[in-house]
Parts: structure tokens; C-alpha cells; sequence
């Protein structure tokens, strides 16, 4: 794990906004063209979070999750008029918080591999780039 630091809390604070743009943005837009708008936005929510954990881990993935549920609770519930964005009794409602719910678990259990870059190359983190597991360990000719 990334020990904290200003770079790393200042990440989090951006996906914490993108978190918030994609929420409002699947909330907006999940019904406009059926079904394929739904599509749209429950992978625009998972392709946020996952460039979000891959940026800086833990910090970055919360702070993207936080934003996305603060303006997707406020957004669903009941407006000054009395209406509301995302009807509970509607299938499209409940596929968009449901969708959305099940990309962010999905990204939260990817294995770290997947998202992180690994020093080295395909041997391990401390085999040189471009060398096989056993190159080199020849004995010379006399």
C-alpha cells in the first residue's frame, strides 16, 4: 500500500469529483435510450472506478466510490416537485443502482496485479526486463 501523502490525498480528491460527474452523469442518462443507455452508464461506472484504483490504489477507488454514491443517493431520492430520477417500483431504476452497485464490487475484488504496474519483467519483480528465468547461467567455453 502507498503511504499517504499530499499527491495521493489530492488523487483521491479528483476521483472523488469523477466519482460524483459519473454518478450524476448514469443518473441523468441511464433511462434515454433503452436499454442500451443503462449499458452505457453502468460501464461508464466501472471503467471510472477501475481507472480510479489503478491510479492510486485504496485511496483513489474510495474516494471515486464516495462520489458516486454521495450524488447518486441525492439524486434518487424525492425532489422539491415531487419527482423523483430513479423510481425504486421501475426496472430501470433498480437495474441502474443495482448495475452500479455490482461494477463497483467488481472492481473491488480484481486482483491487485491487474491494476498495478509491475517492476521487472515477466520472471518476477526482480528478474531484469527482457531476460528468461535462467538466461546467462551457462558456463562460458574455455
Amino acid at each position: 500500500m502507498q503511504p499517504l501523502s499530499t499527491a495521493l490525498l489530492g488523487r483521491g480528491a479528483a476521483t472523488f469529483v469523477l466519482g460524483l460527474v459519473v454518478g450524476v452523469l448514469g443518473t441523468l442518462m441511464h433511462r434515454a435510450v433503452r436499454p442500451w443507455g443503462l449499458v452505457l452508464c453502468v460501464l461508464l461506472v466501472l471503467v471510472a472506478v477501475l481507472t480510479a484504483r489503478a491510479w492510486g490504489g485504496w485511496v483513489t477507488y474510495v474516494g471515486a466510490v464516495g462520489g458516486l454514491f454521495l450524488s447518486v443517493t441525492l439524486l434518487a431520492g424525492e425532489g422539491p416537485g415531487g419527482d423523483v430520477l430513479v423510481p425504486g417500483t421501475d426496472l430501470w431504476g433498480i437495474g441502474w443502482l443495482g448495475g452500479a452497485a455490482v461494477a463497483v464490487v467488481a472492481v473491488a475484488v480484481v486482483p491487485r496485479r491487474w491494476v498495478t504496474d509491475v517492476a521487472g519483467g515477466p520472471d518476477g519483480p526482480d528478474a531484469p526486463a527482457g531476460h528468461a528465468a535462467g538466461a546467462g547461467t551457462e558456463q562460458p567455453l574455455p
